[in-house]
């Protein structure tokens, strides 16, 4: 999940158990508050009929019916019973509805003087009353189905507007969020486009002078640091190369001279002659090293052309026919079913070149027979090459490093070398959004497997 939807959803899920909070506790409260106020109706109506059947003379049970019977606020399906202190019932109200009650509720009442309980949506409210040395217990029950209808239109109205609430809140929450860290997109679309070999470019921030603000800047001053660093690297790395070439030229030449115009018997030919192959293979080392220096300053995209790939390969064929005649191509080109020809790629056609001449001059020295095998398959969006070679194979753990710098397998112990001729090639290919891979679909035949993008 993104930061994005985490903060969304966090921030509504909160305001949501808030107002959940809020609408359960106003029902709780006006719950409460209903009960308390139909306890005390029950208790007034109590306490109103034991007075007028008790202490006024004047009224008597006759009457006091007629009065239970037209009073203006008489609650819904109410019933007053009162008995005397020998628990017989000396007064009934008119109405049809029934109590359940049992001596019990007259210990109770002697007990505590008071009891409340519901009694099939009936409340029931039982009250002390002492009269002159005289107990006196009433029991009064009804029906609070305004105050219930209302609760209910009150929960309904709760729900209505949580749900509502916790909607619009949501939404208008991802909207908010999504406004608030749209930088935060900005800034990592801007971080993708930076590379090693795009170090110059910089962040900008929102102007707002917030954290992201502040991140932006920080981001700044670590790409200029790292771009120095590599820069200092580079440079370090060319000029190194550059001031050893000069004097291995200059020994090579005098080999060469030493070679040619001097008389030496055989063993100190065959030194002067190893000699010369080490300061060529150093001279080839330093190129190298250039090589990479300057493609790790190029930019991608800049200076691409359309080059053919057969005419790389033909032409890193030809460079190993002038070191051994003996060497052998078999060269097909396959066109994959539905798909249209293609031989041209884009790219710097002098780095694929010498990437092309790496892996041919590759498989021909490791190859056990001086031939190779090439093999060009066009399809419509990809074009693979495959240079294939009869030879002894690397183990799994070998592959796995086998593009790595310096990085020399098993089998190449009679073959000359830095082990930086694969890492050149695979940093060319990469510069040109190629795949390369190593490949042994047998125990005798080693494949690298090039896929251009069309």
């Amino acid at each position: 999940m993104t930061l994005r939807r985490r903060i969304s959803v966090g921030v509504a899920s909160v305001f949501s158990a808030f107002l959940a909070l809020a609408c359960i506790l106003i029902y709780s409260t006006s719950a409460q508050y209903r009960k308390t106020e139909f306890i005390d109706r029950l208790q007034d109506k109590a306490l109103t009929t034991a007075k007028l059947l008790i202490e006024v003379k004047e009224v008597d049970k006759q009457l006091l019916k007629l009065i239970d019977q037209n009073t203006i606020y008489k609650l819904l399906d109410e019933k007053t019973i009162v008995f005397d202190d020998t628990s017989n019932l000396i007064y009934s109200s008119l109405d049809d509805a029934k109590i359940q009650w049992n001596q019990n509720d007259l210990d109770l009442l002697k007990e505590k003087g008071f009891f409340y309980r519901n009694d099939n949506d009936k409340e029931v409210v039982g009250m002390f009353y002492n009269f002159e040395q005289r107990d006196y217990f009433v029991i009064t029950s009804a029906s609070d189905k305004y105050g219930r209808r209302k609760l209910s239109y009150l929960l309904y109205i709760l729900l209505v507007t949580f749900f509502a609430g916790s909607i619009l809140v949501w939404i208008s929450t991802l909207f908010l969020i999504k406004n608030l860290l749209l930088p935060l997109e900005n800034f990592k679309a801007q971080i993708v486009n930076i590379s090693a070999n795009k170090l110059n470019h910089r962040i900008t921030g929102n102007k707002r002078n917030d954290e992201i603000e502040t991140l932006a800047n920080s981001f700044n001053s670590m790409i200029e640091r790292i771009d120095g660093a590599f820069e200092s690297q580079k440079e370090f790395t060319a000029n190194a190369s550059h001031e050893l070439k000069t004097p291995l030229t200059r020994i090579a030449f005098q080999l060469e001279g030493m070679m040619q115009n001097y008389q030496h018997p055989p063993e100190v030919f065959t030194y002067l002659k190893n000699i010369k192959n080490e300061v060529h293979q150093m001279s080839d080392l330093i190129n190298t090293l250039l090589l990479l220096s300057r493609l790790e300053k190029q930019e991608k995209g800049k200076d691409f052309e359309k080059v053919r790939v057969d005419e790389l390969i033909f032409a890193a064929y030809e460079e190993m026919k002038k070191l051994d005649p003996l060497y052998d191509m078999k060269f097909e080109i396959v066109e994959t079913e539905g798909g249209e020809y293609h031989m041209e790629v884009m790219g710097i056609k002098p780095l694929l070149q010498i990437a092309v001449n790496n892996l041919v001059k590759n498989a021909f020295l490791y190859a056990s027979d001086n031939a190779i095998q090439v093999k060009i398959i066009s399809g419509d969006a990809t074009l693979k090459v495959l240079i294939e070679n009869n030879g002894q194979t690397i183990s799994k753990g070998e592959q796995m490093r086998l593009f790595s710098s310096f990085m020399r397998g098993s089998n190449a112990a009679k073959v000359n070398g830095y082990g930086l001729g694969l890492r050149i090639t695979k940093r060319i290919l990469q510069f040109h959004e190629a795949d390369l891979a190593y490949e042994s679909p047998s125990s005798l035949l080693n494949r690298f497997r090039i896929g251009f993008k069309i």
